[in-house]
């Protein structure tokens, strides 16, 4: 999903007033990075049991591009984040899920990115679910296929999702004004009528009591 598809999310949220804060969402990570920037390896894996108390620790792996075996480069647990290779030395950054040990967003930020840093990235989400007479433990593994670049560039793909996402924004005003004048026509076609139905009321309580009148006239003579 990209940040396009995102901001049509929040945007959906944002006009219907659904609750979307507080969501796990699992969105694939970008894979290209340009050569002298920063870059941010997604990685999300989102707790089933959202009742149920966890723990996670997560660990990423490197495989170079053109190489057969992965190498350790980086750790998060409960004692906090440790570079595990040279390589990446002062150049990752957690960007995950902060101030909680039930880690859902196990992202990092690579500082710097060289052409060097061209290949696979494997995450592993190492979770315990805590229920109350035992404890249960899962692996989730997201993988990313980064490769660098010298310059940005816009793909297609890109293009046409920044077109539908402004489709979007534009269809879904135009469907709120249609709401909206619907709704004041209802309205005041709703106090038309209750202002006929109070003129027609009053009409009648002003003829009723004029015959009442003539009724009382005709006996008095």
């Amino acid at each position: 999903m990209s940040t396009s598809h995102l901001l049509i999310l929040s945007l959906l949220c944002s006009l219907f007033g659904y609750e979307c804060h507080g969501a796990c969402a699992e969105v694939d990570s970008d894979t290209e990075a340009v050569a002298g920037r920063g870059f941010k390896l997604g990685c999300i894996s989102c707790k089933r049991r959202s009742e149920v108390d966890g723990r996670a620790s997560i660990q990423w792996y490197f495989r170079p591009k053109g190489e057969a075996d992965f190498f350790h480069i980086y750790t998060y647990n409960e004692d906090g984040p440790t570079i595990e290779h040279d390589q990446f030395l002062d150049r990752l950054d957690w960007n995950g899920s902060k101030r909680s040990n039930d880690i859902q967003d196990g992202s990092i930020y690579l500082l710097n990115v060289t052409f060097n840093d061209t290949g696979t990235y494997s995450c592993f989400f190492n979770r315990i679910l805590f229920y109350a007479n035992y404890e249960y433990n899962t692996v989730v593994t997201k993988v990313v296929h980064l490769s660098v670049v010298a310059k940005a560039t816009r793909g297609t793909a890109s293009i046409v999702s920044e077109v539908m996402m402004y489709v979007s924004i534009i269809g879904l005003q135009v469907w709120l004004l249609i709401e909206m004048i619907y709704c004041y026509r209802k309205i005041s076609a709703a106090g038309e009528e209750a202002l006929r139905e109070a003129a027609n009321a009053e009409y009648l309580a002003i003829a009723s009591e004029s015959k009442d009148n003539c009724a009382g006239v005709q006996v008095g003579e």
